[in-house]
């Protein structure tokens, strides 16, 4: 074997070092997603148009401390100056603004499971925009996950008695604005791409917290007590914390080993949403999550499948 070959075969794996890093970085990410549920909840009495506007906020003033921090307001400003990714990243900004509040709702109205649903078919979503967007063509397999994941949505529909629309606003929201953020590609960093996306949203925001505040109930910050308000104002290092872990996963992993563990937050908010908050599971909706999970079993084994053939074309002697 030649030894241009062999150095192929060492880019296509991460050194043992970067790799168990990345795995820690990627468990952690996934695993604060998933009990973000949680958090939401204990926020109580906060409603989902406050929470997702002192979100958006307090996730603009965590990443301007961060790039203080880092010393990276040069690169940040060199962004500020390509007009093009600023633009994209307003067009982000509003798709991850529909996906928060759409979340929040969810989560606070009693709809957890059907949230989970929305991030478990979001990588089938994102194969399907493939097609619709970036005209790729898809292999058998990826076909008839697809086909498979329609025929979930076919039956949970049913069951429910309507469309999961949140499940489906949730991913698809996600999945354009994972397209988008492909897009730009390495040119904007975690923590940039975030400063950008909240600062469009600023105005949103603060618009929002008018409105509440304007209502009956009124602004709940600073009304119930020490804990809550300390809760609330973490809202923008939870929101940041668990990207940023992603980005450098992101940076050290493979992206189908990405794809494996992204499984993790939808499977922990869905045992959130059954085994703790007692939330209905009915036979067809059983049914209909073990449609969408043989769905991405044969979606996962169709990626891993070719990541093991690119890899050994990537080690074949030359």
């Amino acid at each position: 074997m030649s030894s241009s070959s062999s150095d192929a075969g060492a880019i296509a794996r991460p050194a043992p070092a970067q790799g168990g890093a990345g795995y820690a970085y990627a468990v952690a990410a996934y695993l604060l997603w998933g009990i973000l549920p949680v958090y939401f909840l204990a926020l109580a009495p906060t409603g989902p148009f406050e929470i997702v506007a002192w979100r958006i906020l307090l996730s603009l003033v965590f990443c301007a401390l961060l790039l203080t921090v880092t010393r990276a307001w040069k690169v940040f400003g060199g962004l500020l100056r390509d007009r093009r990714v600023v633009l994209t990243m307003g067009l982000a900004g509003v798709l991850i603004f529909v996906n928060w509040q759409t979340y929040v709702y969810a989560t606070l109205s009693g709809q957890v499971v059907e949230a989970a649903l929305g991030y478990f078919i979001n990588p089938i979503v994102t194969v399907f925009l493939g097609v619709l967007v970036l005209r790729e063509r898809l292999r058998v397999t990826q076909w008839i996950a697809v086909g498979i994941s329609i025929v979930a949505v076919i039956v949970l529909a049913i069951g429910y008695g309507r469309l999961p629309w949140i499940a489906l606003v949730l991913a698809f929201s996600f999945g354009l604005y994972g397209l988008i953020k492909k897009r730009v590609g390495p040119k904007v960093d975690a923590v940039s791409g975030l400063t950008l996306e909240t600062a469009w949203l600023a105005p949103v925001a603060a618009v929002q917290l008018v409105v509440v505040a304007a209502t009956s109930g009124g602004l709940t910050l600073g009304g119930h007590g020490a804990w809550h308000a300390t809760l609330l104002l973490l809202a923008g290092a939870v929101t940041a914390v668990p990207l940023l872990l992603f980005a450098a996963a992101s940076r050290r992993l493979p992206l189908t080993h990405l794809g494996f563990i992204q499984y993790f937050a939808p499977f922990i908010q869905f045992l959130v949403g059954v085994y703790v908050l007692h939330e209905s599971m009915p036979p067809e909706r059983w049914v209909g999550f073990g449609l969408v999970w043989l769905a991405l079993i044969v979606l996962t084994v169709d990626l891993a499948r070719n990541a093991r053939a690119a890899r050994r074309e990537l080690v074949e002697p030359v």
